[in-house]
């Protein structure tokens, strides 16, 4: 690992380490690791590992504002490369390798503020005020069984989502060409331009189709009746799909569009009122996969796998990991937090996934094994509270 610092004191690699102790931990803040290491009363294994003691939080978090983010990208890459070698990232059916890109709000604020921060106008007690933000684009590879989070990219001041996208996407095709052949997102990312993109690097794109005004789902409904539905189960749901290809409507990307319809019907149990309700959901998929490379269960099997980055992803980085946590406001710290963060979240994973013996996995939670490594942590500090006093 390299910074920016011309005659470091400190050198990077114990605070790089020092933080991947906290997010391993998921302690969840810099003043937190410093508390438990930085104050610990007795020397540790944890301080001989570093090399020294830890930083204090202000420093970890100065120096995190300096680390070359390239470096951690490389050591998610080398992760990557390992796992590849090792053949435990299975293709999916039909060999297809997805990749899923979706964007992330990871700080908003009316007071705290830095060069790099979005800004936008929100409306509260009827008066407008000036809200800032970071928000960053997530890119999670799809395999048989699982998942691994490749990289990520800060959406810069005054762009849109679909501009860190692309920037992400043209990094992943020269690190990674070889890691996915299907990129996919929500209906979002069905632009023409990063379609286009995708198309020239000979992969292919899926994205969720919405938008009744779109010349796309108008030429769908009117063939609908002339098509024969495909009927199967999908999970708990039974789905009725029509598969068509050969949509030229869309001019802007100058190539064939397959469209997939789902209409998808199950059985609930509602907790209030524990009766049983059926539901009934209408999906659409725009694809340049043809039914040769992958079958109309194929689309609906990614295109419900893009709610994967979502729930398994975002959602446990935020609530489990502590990822929406501002540990420094400055955007290289973010970045490269997150990126130490995405490392650490691949390797727990693999070590629940491969780690573990089938009954032991099977018998206890994720969270479990979670709350397991952080108690050995802590346990490791050697700090014993004083006897509590006679009631």
């Amino acid at each position: 690992m390299r910074d920016r610092r011309v005659k470091p004191r400190i050198p990077v690699k114990r605070v790089v380490r020092g933080l991947l102790f906290m997010l391993c931990a998921r302690v969840g803040s810099l003043n937190g690791i410093e508390q438990a290491l930085g104050k610990c009363p007795r020397r540790t294994r944890w301080h001989g590992w570093m090399g020294g003691p830890l930083p204090s939080a202000d420093r970890l978090g100065e120096v995190a504002a300096v680390v070359e983010a390239q470096d951690v990208r490389a050591a998610l890459y080398e992760h990557y490369r390992l796992r590849r070698r090792k053949k435990t990232l299975a293709a999916l059916p039909g060999g297809l390798r997805v990749l899923l890109l979706d964007g992330h709000e990871h700080f908003s604020s009316y007071l705290k503020q830095c060069k790099d921060c979005q800004e936008r106008k929100v409306e509260v007690a009827g008066k407008q005020r000036l809200q800032y933000y970071h928000r960053y684009v997530l890119a999670y590879l799809l395999y048989e069984g699982g998942r691994l989070l490749l990289d990520v990219e800060m959406q810069r001041q005054g762009e849109g989502e679909i501009a860190a996208a692309t920037r992400l996407l043209k990094r992943l095709l020269g690190t990674y060409p070889r890691a996915f052949n299907v990129v996919g997102g929500d209906a979002l990312y069905l632009d023409p331009t990063l379609c286009k993109l995708i198309l020239q690097h000979h992969k292919n794109f899926i994205a969720v189709l919405k938008n009744e005004n779109r010349e796309l789902i108008k030429d769908l409904r009117g063939l609908l009746d002339r098509v024969e539905p495909l009927e199967f189960e999908y999970e708990d749901k039974h789905c009725v799909c029509h598969d068509i290809e050969g949509f030229n409507t869309w001019t802007q990307l100058g190539h064939e569009v397959r469209v997939v319809r789902s209409v998808e019907t199950r059985t609930v149990r509602r907790q209030r009122t524990k009766e049983h309700e059926t539901t009934t959901t209408e999906w659409l998929w725009a694809t340049s996969l043809s039914r040769q490379e992958a079958p109309t269960n194929v689309i609906v099997l990614i295109g419900h796998g893009r709610w994967d980055i979502e729930n398994l992803a975002l959602n446990e980085l935020a609530n489990e990991w502590h990822a929406d946590h501002l540990y420094y406001h400055d955007i290289n710290a973010i970045l490269v937090i997150m990126l130490l963060l995405l490392l650490v979240y691949n390797l727990f994973h693999v070590w629940i996934a491969r780690g573990l013996k089938p009954a032991l996995r099977d018998r206890y939670s994720i969270r479990f094994f979670a709350r397991l490594i952080a108690s050995e942590f802590y346990q490791e500090l050697g700090v014993s509270p004083s006897r509590s006093p006679p009631l």
